[in-house]
């Protein structure tokens, strides 16, 4: 019988090679992991420099993350239906009630993914770990089972990758494609599934300004802060560093002193606290 020509046909020195071969690609792709990692980690540790929460969207692969990050950032991000179109993560700061965040679009959770793929994404994924809330997006336009198993597939992905415990808001997206009486069946059938559901349009638009609002309420820990210092130049230069890494309410200028009033998340207003404290300042917390 004639040997047909691939792996099988080859000899055991053309089979060391072609090992040595994957292995090489294999410590290749483990580098250039190893480096996305840490490119990752210091955008967390710069992030966390700001007062600002972050909120990471999560949600089966064409669910409509891009285009609700494209609804909630003003932006323009690649929308596509084919898989994995979002392979690295996106940041943008969004206003929400009011409210600045930082907002990161992820990589999409598929069934049964392959370890392989997995360990690929893991960069990207790891970005929800360190999330003060997920934004979980549901294709509701789909039949009932298919949505069930997809929201089963992301809870399950949330919990393996150790996001447990962080707040997570759901989007239930394409409501466009239903009629009301359909949008309200399916809501009745996920509200004890589908963590805090909010049915939306990410294309249209309809229904933002509720996901904003039931966003803002779980995002625990934002801490409103006063804090009085003398009018300098190193604290102006101060002040002017501040508008850009939390969120700035109020500043009144009385005599040669200065009363801010700002909102951040609590290790940031910490940091300000010892910073005004270095100034000569005063500094209270109104919760």
């Amino acid at each position: 019988m004639e040997e047909q020509p691939g792996f099988m046909g080859l000899g055991a020195y053309e089979v060391d090679v072609y090992y040595e071969a994957v292995r090489r690609q294999t410590h290749s792709i483990q580098d250039k992991l190893k480096k996305i990692r840490e490119k990752r980690r210091l955008h967390r540790t710069r992030r966390l420099e700001l007062g600002f929460p972050s909120i990471s969207l999560a949600g089966y692969t064409n669910a409509g993350k891009s285009s609700l990050f494209n609804a909630l950032a003003e932006e323009t991000v690649p929308v596509d239906p084919s898989l994995f179109t979002t392979l690295s993560t996106t940041t943008r700061a969004v206003v929400l009630s009011k409210r600045k965040a930082l907002l990161t679009d992820t990589v999409g959770f598929i069934d049964r993914l392959p370890l392989t793929l997995i360990q690929a994404f893991r960069s990207t994924l790891e970005e929800t770990i360190f999330s003060d809330l997920i934004l979980l997006v549901v294709d509701i336009s789909e039949p009932d089972e298919d949505i069930e198993r997809k929201l089963s597939v992301c809870l399950d992905t949330i919990q393996k990758i150790g996001a447990t415990g962080i707040p997570i808001v759901t989007a239930l997206n394409k409501t466009d494609l239903l009629q009301e009486d359909e949008i309200e069946r399916k809501a009745e059938v996920l509200k004890d599934v589908a963590p805090n559901p909010v049915p939306i349009s990410a294309l249209h638009g309809t229904n933002i300004g509720s996901l904003k609002q039931k966003i803002t309420g779980h995002l625990e820990g934002y801490v409103q802060t006063s804090f009085s210092l003398p009018i300098t130049n190193e604290t102006m230069s101060f002040i002017s560093w501040l508008f850009s890494h939390a969120d700035v309410h109020d500043v009144e200028y009385k005599n040669d002193n200065m009363t801010v009033i700002f909102e951040s998340v609590p290790l940031f207003a910490d940091k300000v606290r010892g910073r005004v404290e270095q100034l000569g300042g005063t500094f209270n917390t109104s919760g």
